[in-house]
């Protein structure tokens, strides 16, 4: 499968246990199987785009919220898309620890 459908499932799935959901919970909200559901998270399915777009709704954000720099092209991009990814997959609890330790440690370099 291809490397987009991969990191799409994959943003599917940070989302999902974000809010600690399970793919059943997911595939009821949004009309999809279950199954369905972890072959995109695991990126051996292309999702249709009525699919996204029902998981999207289920899941409450945007399609674009989904596809944002999905198919990154230089070291720049990939690095901050990679950074997203692990930041996205995070409770909104730890992110905004990372966040604080991040301000730290520049506060730190200033100095």
């Amino acid at each position: 499968m291809s490397d987009i459908a991969k990191v799409l499932g994959q943003r599917i799935r940070n989302f999902r246990t974000a809010k600690g959901w399970s793919q059943e919970k997911l595939a009821e909200l949004s009309g999809c199987h279950h199954t369905y559901i972890g072959q995109i998270e695991r990126g051996e399915k292309n999702a249709t785009i009525e699919s996204v777009e029902k998981i999207s709704l289920a899941l409450n954000i945007s399609m674009a919220k989904l596809f944002e720099k999905l198919g990154a092209q230089d070291e720049t991009d990939t690095i901050s898309v990679e950074f997203y990814e692990f930041l996205s997959s995070k409770t909104k609890e730890e992110q905004m620890q990372l966040y604080r330790i991040l301000r730290e440690l520049e506060n730190y370099k200033r100095k």
